[in-house]
């Protein structure tokens, strides 16, 4: 059987056709894709679709119905580069201390005018919370407001915003639960942001790795920063978090979260995307903080981050020919891939979003959970 049938047969359990007439169909542009493809894995589907050899009208759907399918665990697809890739990982270290500031570099800092436009008015990088909201704006504030609820902030505290990002949950809690706050952050761009709007309210912001940090606070939050820690440093992160905590606080962690425990992401992720960054299943998060915490709450509305998947990929598309000039057609086809194939994957609900509240020793009287 030659590449292009077992491309076909491989699809058809998806119910994808090769050049059909559905939104979610793939459309071939070079023949050439077969052999890219089985020679070089994921890589080669994602670097192929950056040079437009390529399309689905839905690209989301694609990848939702090929999630769905299981594709990714057919013999066929699996190759010795992917093999050799997690290899590597269970080898090197990436979220060792010398690399700490690698994600800042190679992401967060690829220009805020970018995520100016892409995300809501408060720059939040991270899963919204669409419970009753209508917009993005309103699913980001939420979410914000949420964490906040479920960490009982009382005024006067001090908290802790380890992955600050451009500042949106210090701002917040500085202005609407009158805390003292310290966010941290190891990009650049980020911290300028997040120094500018919070310049007038008791917020410190650091650029800095979370092993380096000192203090005692009453509560800390983590947004969007274990998926870049790695899997070899859980228990170091959660260690550091626990001798920061004071006796009585409480720490709230909010992650993507993955069905199984791996070792690494999809390598086209890890090349263009996030270097380095793996998602912690159920099993890695307990063994970090088993004998450290009390887990008082376990939230997942994963269904909501492909919502704001497609928010953000519909300002990225209006607003594309404000910034084309700067980052060109490939950047582009490579941005609505990621924030697409991502919006696919938490639709098939092969990831998830987690929100844990942890405590030293047990919340007295118990705790009520928020939601």
């Amino acid at each position: 059987m030659n590449k292009k049938e077992l491309a076909r047969k491989i699809l058809k359990r998806a119910k994808i056709s090769i050049n059909g007439d559905k939104p979610y169909d793939i459309q071939i542009k070079n023949e050439e894709l077969y052999k890219r493809f089985f020679r070089y894995g994921t890589v080669g589907l994602g670097e192929a679709y950056m040079d437009g050899w390529w399309d689905a009208e839905k690209l989301d759907e694609f990848f939702y119905r090929a999630l769905s399918a299981n594709l990714k665990e057919i013999p066929e697809i699996k190759n010795w580069r992917f093999a050799f890739f997690i290899l590597k990982r269970l080898i090197a270290n990436a979220g060792a201390e010398i690399n700490a500031f690698n994600i800042g570099k190679k992401h967060y800092d690829i220009g805020n005018d970018l995520f100016e436009l892409m995300l809501d008015k408060r720059m939040v990088y991270s899963c919204g919370y669409w419970k009753n909201a209508n917009n993005l704006d309103e699913a980001q504030e939420d979410k914000l407001d949420l964490v906040c609820r479920k960490l009982y902030l009382k005024p006067g505290m001090k908290v802790l915003d380890i992955g600050c990002g451009w500042g949106g949950l210090v701002e917040y809690m500085a202005r609407k639960y009158n805390v003292k706050a310290v966010g941290i952050t190891v990009s650049e761009e980020q911290a300028k942001y997040s120094r500018e709007i919070c310049k007038n309210l008791p917020v410190e912001i650091k650029l800095r790795d979370y092993r380096n940090i000192k203090g005692s606070f009453d509560r800390i939050v983590s947004i969007g920063m274990i998926e870049h820690v790695g899997y070899k440093n859980y228990r170091c992160y959660m260690r550091k978090i626990y001798d920061l905590l004071n006796d009585n606080g409480l720490f709230l962690l909010h992650t993507i979260g993955g069905n199984k425990s791996v070792f690494a992401t999809d390598p086209w992720i890890d090349k263009y995307i996030f270097p380095g960054g793996m998602l912690p299943s159920i099993k890695q998060i307990g063994a970090a903080t088993e004998n450290l915490f009390v887990m008082e709450d376990w939230h997942n509305f994963g269904q909501d981050y492909d919502k704001t998947l497609m928010a953000w990929f519909e300002n990225f598309h209006r607003h594309w020919p404000k910034i084309s000039a700067k980052y060109g057609e490939r950047f582009y086809r490579m941005w609505k891939y990621y924030l697409l194939s991502c919006a696919g994957l938490f639709r098939s609900r092969k990831t998830q979003v987690w929100q844990i509240v942890f405590s030293k020793s047990g919340v007295k009287g118990g705790y009520d959970a928020i939601r």
